[in-house]
């Protein structure tokens, strides 16, 4: 992994708890970003902590525009539990959601959402729009945010970086 991952503080059980699932999270992201999707990796824990969803974005591979990785992992949370209802359930991603994974995340009653990097061009929870504490909004989340922030940070501008870099080579003769 090319970005820089803080040692955990083992003293501060929170941070020792998100930063365990940020740093899965940040593992499927980069398997997402190796498979040619923008790496963006989520993990979805259930009552006692168990693992109910692990998952990187899929647009390209799946082509389809709705395979973000939040999305995917919600829909493999409720699959799991048998229930689409996800109120003892925390969600853990390496980027702000966009407008469409925050408007699936209320729908799903979600417990907790833990996100590391904030996107300042499409977030739709604290950075663009908020969407948990609109009127608009039917259900109130706890939200966490900057979890490990600046390793996603890393992670997505390192990937973007290089895809800028590959089209931007010439095409060598045969």
């Amino acid at each position: 992994m090319p970005y820089d991952l803080p040692p955990l503080d083992l003293a501060n059980e929170l941070e020792v708890t998100h930063g365990r699932w940020m740093r899965r999270a940040l593992e499927l992201a980069e398997v997402a970003g190796n498979a040619g999707d923008v790496p963006v990796g989520a993990v979805v824990i259930g009552p006692g902590g168990v693992v109910l969803a692990e998952v990187g974005n899929r647009r390209e591979q799946d082509q389809d525009p709705t395979a973000h990785a939040e999305v995917l992992a919600l829909r493999e949370a409720a699959r799991q539990l048998g229930n689409w209802h996800l109120n003892d359930c925390a969600l853990y991603v390496t980027l702000e959601p966009c407008p469409m994974c925050a408007g699936a995340i209320i729908l799903s009653r979600l417990g907790l959402l833990v996100y590391g990097a904030a996107d300042p061009k499409a977030g739709a929870v604290r950075s663009v729009l908020n969407f948990p504490d609109s009127p608009a909004s039917n259900h109130r989340l706890t939200v966490v945010e900057g979890v490990l922030a600046e390793p996603c940070r890393q992670q997505l501008q390192g990937w973007f970086q290089q895809r800028r870099r590959q089209r931007r080579q010439p095409l060598s003769a045969p």
